[in-house]
């Protein structure tokens, strides 16, 4: 492996390329096509499709995996192949933190996404907190491993001749050996774990700064996104995101990741979607327990999720943020969906589950004792 040199300076801090405003993705589909609004995305127009839901993975690619898989939209060869033809994943955000496979997840999505539209599917992520904190520089949730992920990364990277879109793309195929090569040769040579630690910080400094080339990656995705009349976002959607505009919060947020705070002209950190307990990363209104709540509380919660939905024009809203003990599950109506069911073994280490959205029909897939079952979870009139 060559050594890169981890400077601040050492990356280019162009952006990757950015996608139209607007795009229709024909594929020989016998299904009208999928049109794409907004940069990054915001609307989703995809007639006809199977959509499912992934909540926060917390770079656990076994996990992950295991989640795609049960999905219906990954291989179970190994080969890591989209299988799940038109159908659009859309995966609830965290993947950073608390595990050590993070930049490999956002790769294997990134292949998954590419392979999609070559079968008239889609794939798209929405931003969490903790992609969020990584780019504000707050690194207290980091795995060990995940700072070792990203110094091995910017040597790749490197060795790649900082070709960001080939070494991103194919990192999910060569971080298990990258990791298994750096286990053997450091050994248990206790001096090397400090020296190890400054290097991975830095490496994550320089992949995630706001300008960096990790942050302009998340900058692609969204922190809110509506595909036909069901909206996903990570912690939860309220009234006065919606009156301030979802397209203006995702455009912000893009803005901040690709841009930061370079002068005073800048855009800001965008408070109201990252930063608070009612922010959309971070509010918990919508997933958390209902047992020690009177019965005006719930009523009051239902009235302003009915309200949000009613003036974003949606039917029901995906969010994940929270782990549910009990899986994923609905509440109010069944118009919210709580996904999160802690499955990295850095969270709850939980069997994975995920969502299924077919037209006014929904249905949450789970695994038991490795065999895939199915649960019908609720039908919308």
């Amino acid at each position: 492996m060559a050594t890169a040199f981890l400077s601040l300076n050492s990356l280019p801090t162009q952006p990757p390329s950015r996608k139209i405003i607007e795009t229709s993705l024909n594929y020989a589909t016998s299904l009208k096509p999928i049109v794409i609004s907004g940069d990054p995305p915001t609307f989703v127009s995809a007639p006809g499709r199977r959509i499912v839901a992934v909540g926060d993975l917390h770079g656990d690619l076994a996990k992950a995996r295991c989640a795609l898989e049960l999905a219906g939209v990954l291989s179970s060869d190994g080969r890591d192949m989209w299988t799940g033809q038109e159908t659009v994943l859309v995966q609830l955000g965290d993947i950073l933190d608390r595990g050590e496979d993070e930049i490999a997840i956002l790769s294997l999505l990134r292949s998954l996404q590419i392979q999609a539209k070559e079968h008239g599917g889609a794939v798209f992520q929405v931003n969490g907190n903790h992609e969020t904190m990584n780019v504000e520089g707050d690194f207290r949730y980091v795995d060990s491993g995940a700072f070792d992920e990203c110094s091995d990364f910017l040597e790749y990277l490197n060795d790649c001749g900082h070709n960001w879109d080939d070494a991103f793309a194919s990192w999910f195929e060569v971080s298990e050996s990258w990791k298994q090569e750096r286990k053997v040769s450091h050994g248990s040579w206790g001096p090397w774990n400090l020296v190890k630690r400054q290097k991975g910080v830095i490496a994550r400094s320089v992949l995630l700064r706001p300008g960096g080339p990790l942050a302009s990656e998340l900058a692609r995705h969204p922190v809110v996104l509506k595909v036909d009349d069901w909206v996903f976002c990570h912690g939860g959607l309220l009234p006065h995101h919606v009156t301030y505009g979802i397209e203006k919060i995702n455009n912000e947020v893009s803005k901040w990741m690709i841009n930061g705070n370079e002068d005073d002209n800048g855009p800001q950190i965008p408070f109201i979607a990252t930063r608070g307990y009612d922010s959309v990363v971070w509010n918990r209104l919508y997933s958390r327990d209902t047992t020690d709540l009177e019965d005006y509380n719930i009523e009051q919660i239902q009235s302003i999720l009915d309200s949000t939905l009613q003036v974003v024009g949606a039917k029901a809203m995906v969010v994940g943020h929270t782990p549910q003990t009990t899986g994923v599950n609905c509440k109010y109506n069944c118009s919210i969906w709580r996904v999160d069911v802690g499955m990295s073994s850095g969270v709850l280490d939980s069997r994975p589950e995920v969502l299924e959205i077919r037209g006014d029909k929904t249905r949450v897939i789970r695994s038991k004792s490795d065999a895939f079952s199915e649960l019908q979870a609720a039908d919308y009139i």
